[in-house]
């Protein structure tokens, strides 16, 4: 597909600038694989798509290859970056450290409000996977990624997890229907919300390192399932 279809509706641009605007829309197409891995993107062509000047989109290119999921490349342009599986092992690395502390700090920090809403997405959680409701979780992922940056209150640990986020949501997004277990999954989210909810710093550093194990798991079961996409470019190394 190419960069001339539709426009996703699901990031909300509410109070957005047209740089971030702009980010949202883009990403949101690589992502879910409108725009594929390999795929040469042209400035001109996102202009008129997405109706926003030639800076922003220049701006939000940017961003996009500081996280990976664009290659700006001298001469040739800007690509769509590949799935590579090797790397999304050397990412998760990184986001069991990174995760398991976050998830101590909203233990730590959050308010009883914020914990409330822990408390309820956990619930919704465990909803989703006796229903195996793959829309359900993906909303929830999202709400609760989105809480656990907020909770945390450090502007090092959320700035350093948006850079990773876009990855792993397009790797999950290209495999998942092939070898994730949903409602596991869904399961030990709802565990490490609940650790949240409850303020318990130890059990929520546990649910977080069992929540990466399972995504290291499904990542490595990915190599034995290419993704049955097609264009979809995926590398094991």
């Amino acid at each position: 597909m190419s960069e001339t279809e539709g426009a996703v509706s699901g990031p909300s641009t509410e109070g957005a600038t047209l740089t971030e605007v702009a980010y949202r829309e883009i990403e949101e197409r690589i992502v879910t694989l409108r725009l594929l891995p390999g795929e040469v993107l042209s400035e001109a062509r996102l202009v008129s798509t997405l109706g926003i000047g030639r800076t922003p989109i220049r701006e939000a290119l940017q961003r996009l290859a500081r996280e990976g999921l664009v290659v700006i490349m001298p001469r040739r342009g800007v690509v769509v970056s590949e799935i590579n599986v090797k790397k999304q092992l050397e990412l998760l690395l990184v986001r069991r450290e990174l995760e398991r502390l976050m998830a101590r700090l909203a233990a730590r920090r959050a308010t009883n409000e914020e914990r409330e809403h822990f408390a309820r997405i956990a619930a919704d959680m465990r909803e989703s996977a006796d229903a195996n409701d793959d829309v359900m979780f993906m909303r929830l992922d999202g709400e609760l990624n989105h809480l656990l940056s907020e909770t945390c209150r450090n502007a090092y640990a959320q700035g350093a997890m948006s850079l990773m986020q876009g990855l792993s949501r397009r790797f999950w997004y290209v495999h998942y229907k092939q070898v994730l277990d949903l409602p596991k999954c869904a399961s030990l989210h709802a565990d490490l919300a609940d650790a949240i909810a409850s303020a318990d710093e130890e059990a929520a550093a546990l649910a977080s390192d069992r929540l990466i194990d399972y995504l290291e798991t499904f990542t490595r079961a990915s190599l034995d399932a290419p993704p049955q996409i097609q264009g979809a470019k995926v590398s094991p190394s």
